[in-house]
């Protein structure tokens, strides 16, 4: 018997982990070439994160810091502030802050707009939410 494929998603929240990883062009960069449709979104405490890490990235694949910063600030994402998910914080808490406290904030993202999240980071596994790596992600959209 042959298992039905799942649809592509249409949108995801995406950790902070594949966006580094799509600004410094690793496997992330090709969900944003080859799903122009896929509306991803992401949290500004996310985006300062990715701010945070950038150094090392640059410095472990001999980047350009200041480019990778540039790429962060125009990447096609949908950035939401923390007072837009405020309403699920505490759940979100509940879920996964004993795993990783950095982590809330997708997940209440992710909750609020009751979509799957994008990350290669197993502190997401067994939540109540489909969580895609980019490897799966990849697949499924095809790419």
């Amino acid at each position: 018997m042959s298992s039905v494929p799942s649809p592509p998603p249409r949108s995801v929240v995406a950790d902070s982990n594949v966006l580094l990883a799509a600004v410094a062009r690793r496997a992330a960069w090709r969900v944003f070439e080859n799903a122009p449709d896929l509306v991803i979104a992401t949290t500004e405490v996310a985006i300062e994160e990715v701010h945070e890490h950038v150094g090392e990235f640059a410095e472990r694949y001999d980047l350009d810091v200041d480019v990778l910063h540039t790429a962060i600030e125009v990447l096609p994402v949908e950035r939401y502030s923390e007072i837009d998910y405020s309403s699920h914080v505490k759940e979100a808490q509940r879920l996964i802050e004993e795993r990783d406290p950095d982590d809330v904030h997708v997940v209440a993202l992710a909750l609020m707009l009751g979509i799957p999240i994008w990350s290669n980071d197993s502190d997401f596994r067994d939540l109540p939410i489909e969580v895609y790596t980019t490897a799966k992600l990849l697949k499924i959209l095809g790419a």
